[in-house]
């Protein structure tokens, strides 16, 4: 059990040490970002160990990973430190000075189209801010966002957003905040020498065909598997891999079939290797929506992660010309 330590001489400096920490998992890192020497944190992780009555963090592997009880802690601990800079220095984030560090979580498709525009973003606008991107292993990423282990999560998130727009038509606040990046449809992908290529693509020959699926979970079943069973038909769904990459890299090397999102292809490297087809039946279209915490709102420098990822998307699909938003 953690213990309760006397607030009144409680050091807050610590907190931000520990904050740091469990965002970077790495001491060397998070001292570098605190402008402390690696022995400084080590000591600031003992004394607050000390006052917690826990661990909070182990070594692993060439960093850390926390604790329960640090994971616990770590939402509460950022939200107030967010909170106190918000109201010491409202409007302070200078991008040309900054050199914050921002987590955002996305699939390898979306990143391969963002990304590169960020990065000329942050060359021209913000060289000591550093980008962390992680991989979008769900279409909830709402603990991840609780929790501050990503600023922004971007991917197609129907359920959720259905659900922030609801409780706004209540009349109720949601914890979360969102943004209409862009809209997407997918293609069949194949090899270039497949027996289907190049021939028009009939529901009965895409049932019969052998299929692979890209799923952040491992369940073969998906989008298109929901839009089959709507029409009484199945398919066969004989591998799953949790990258579009991957899948392409693998459709261009067996008879399998796959659904990509058609922006991805030109980033994959692999036209040439590619054969595309439309799908032989409707689904629905895809929405990419950037995804964060409320609390965050007024954040400057939140703000401003969120416009440089509103301007590389609007950037990387041409068709958007100005201001796309749907905020919640």
């Amino acid at each position: 059990m953690m213990n309760s330590p006397n607030f009144r001489t409680f050091d807050l400096n610590l907190l931000r040490v520990f904050d740091e920490v469990m965002a970077e998992r790495n001491l060397t890192r998070a001292a570098t970002h605190l402008a402390m020497t690696q022995p400084a944190v080590s000591n600031a992780l003992r004394r607050l160990r000390e006052l917690l009555g826990d661990e909070l963090v182990r070594r692993s592997g060439f960093g850390v990973e926390p604790t329960p009880v640090a994971e616990a802690l770590w939402p509460s601990v950022r939200e107030a430190l967010g909170l106190l800079r918000g109201a010491l220095s409202p409007g302070a984030f200078d991008p040309a000075t900054a050199n914050n560090t921002f987590h955002l979580a996305m699939a390898d498709a979306t990143a391969a189209k963002l990304v590169p525009g960020l990065v000329d973003i942050c060359e021209a606008e913000a060289p000591g801010v550093n980008l962390r991107v992680l991989p979008l292993t769900t279409r909830d990423p709402r603990g991840l966002l609780d929790s501050g282990s990503v600023d922004v999560a971007i991917g197609h998130f129907p359920a959720v957003i259905a659900e922030l727009g609801a409780l706004q038509q209540q009349d109720e606040l949601p914890r979360f905040a969102f943004e209409r990046l862009y809209d997407g449809s997918y293609v069949v992908v194949m090899r270039r020498g497949h027996p289907l290529a190049g021939k028009p693509l009939s529901l009965d020959t895409y049932c019969a065909a052998r299929h692979l699926l890209v799923s952040f979970s491992g369940r073969p079943f998906g989008f298109v598997d929901e839009a089959l069973t709507a029409r009484s038909r199945i398919r066969r769904v004989v591998l799953t891999v949790n990258q579009f990459f991957t899948a392409g890299r693998v459709v261009a090397n067996t008879d399998l079939l796959t659904v990509l999102p058609r922006h991805f292809l030109g980033a994959t490297g692999m036209e040439a290797e590619l054969a595309t087809a439309e799908l032989p039946l409707a689904v629905p279209e895809v929405h990419v929506d950037s995804l964060w915490h409320r609390q965050r709102q007024h954040d400057s420098a939140h703000r401003w992660l969120r416009e440089a990822v509103a301007r590389a998307a609007h950037s990387a699909l041409g068709e958007l010309d100005g201001p796309h938003a749907t905020r919640g």
